[in-house]
């Protein structure tokens, strides 16, 4: 049995109810009050509540970020070789962008060569072969340099590139590597050219600039030499830019140039 509603002593159906309810709202009455009225001022005074127990301060945040730069910086230190580094590289879990790659790409060419192309991460067919460039950027690279006499797969150190990139997994979506992201690889990447031992530098694109210049703006850096990790080193426009805007194979062209004078060839 249910309770018959009422409104002041009148009985009322649900449908009646919602009819005084929708008039009220048509006449300006959008806040309910109580059926008698309420003198605020005679209302006792609001009681303060009694103080919290003193808690202790909750201890400083570690600084994850640099914590896991001296881990790198330790493994990358231990390696004693250019294998040593690569498994060391490879083994260091704390950068999350090495669970969405297929494969770790940590160099091409001959080691001990004169010139060391630095790029920047591996593309799409860098992440199935496992080597940094070769798509399109990299067949590209290989034409630039073979021009001036140079080759990654070259026997003889002087006439030889090797080749690696700042990160040494593929990015989701080809994006640019974020600041973390290079400040973790970093460490490995100066440990890198410490083994390679090579005469000069290629800094191809913005985030080897970041990397080893802190410095970007590649349109504004190129073409001038400089110094990265101890060694000459001249940025350059990434080939994959110049596969975009041909008209900027002149000034690559210019570069080089100035890279073969460099190296007397």
């Amino acid at each position: 049995m249910t309770a018959d509603p009422t409104y002041r002593g009148f009985a009322l159906d649900a449908q009646t109810a919602l009819a005084l309810l929708q008039w009220q709202a048509e006449l300006g009455a959008d806040e309910p009050c109580l059926d008698d009225p309420l003198d605020r001022y005679d209302l006792p005074d609001r009681v303060t509540p009694a103080p919290a127990a003193a808690v202790a301060p909750p201890p400083a945040p570690r600084d994850e970020g640099r914590d896991l730069v001296t881990l790198a910086e330790g493994m990358a230190a231990g390696a004693t070789t250019l294998a040593a580094l690569a498994e060391a590289q490879e083994a260091f879990e704390a950068i999350d962008l090495r669970k969405g790659a297929r494969n770790f790409c940590f160099a091409d060419g001959r080691p001990g060569a004169r010139v060391m192309v630095i790029g920047e991460a591996p593309g799409e067919e860098e992440d199935l072969q496992g080597r940094p460039f070769v798509g399109r950027a990299g067949q590209l690279l290989d034409r630039m340099f073979a021009a001036i006499g140079l080759a990654r797969d070259a026997v003889d150190a002087e006439r030889a590139l090797y080749i690696t990139n700042v990160l040494p997994w593929r990015p989701p979506g080809n994006r640019r590597p974020e600041p973390a992201e290079i400040a973790l690889m970093l460490p490995f990447l100066r440990r890198h050219v410490e083994l390679a031992q090579p005469e000069i530098l290629i800094l191809m694109g913005n985030t080897p600039c970041i990397a080893a210049l802190n410095q970007q703006g590649i349109l504004r850096l190129r073409g001038d030499w400089t110094e990265a990790f101890g060694l000459p080193a001249l940025p350059m426009t990434h080939p994959a830019y110049l596969l975009r805007t041909p008209l900027a194979k002149r000034e690559a062209w210019a570069d080089l140039l100035s890279v073969s004078a460099r190296l007397g060839l």
